[in-house]
């Protein structure tokens, strides 16, 4: 039987580096915004995108609980940063849409988490960065995760 070794266990070492990112970058957020991490995927999520969409796609784009999205959405409801919006599709249902308020926060969020996110990343060269780029998205297709801006409206979820 081969030796296990943890820290070299592709899995173990994504999680940690998931988790030490989202941390640091939940600082700009959270302090700045009051925004929780739940919070934040679903701003993420509405800005990203060109049109509105379900909470569900917002559980299943993020890999988060649905449950832990509905919390999420009921306090940017609350907060007035998000809006729902009549599913044109089907009238019973509702989708999610950023409001003006919930943009402005966005907007002004978006340059600062860049900035970080190149902070993090300046240990890379530029080569390993978008060798980085490339099999980060070979393994998100393998995995078969959205990749895609307008993926709900494609008929992915």
């Amino acid at each position: 039987m081969a030796e296990f070794d943890l820290f070299r266990f592709v899995p173990f070492r994504l999680n940690r580096l998931a988790a030490e990112v989202s941390n640091a970058l939940s600082e700009e957020y959270q302090e700045r915004y009051g925004l929780d991490i739940p919070e934040w995927r679903v701003v993420a999520t509405l800005g990203f995108r060109d049109d509105a969409c379900s909470a569900q796609f917002i559980a299943q784009c993020t890999r988060t609980h649905k449950s832990t999205i509905s919390r999420a959405v009921t306090a940017l409801l609350e907060r007035e940063l998000i809006e729902r919006v009549e599913n044109s599709d089907d009238r019973r249902a509702f989708e999610l849409r950023l409001s003006g308020k919930g943009k402005t926060l966005y907007d002004e969020l978006i340059p600062r988490l860049l900035s970080k996110e190149r902070d993090i990343l300046s240990c890379l060269t530029a080569q390993e960065r978008s060798e980085f780029a490339r099999a980060l998205d070979k393994i998100e297709q393998s995995l078969d995760l959205v990749q895609a801006r307008n993926a709900e409206k494609a008929g992915a979820y």
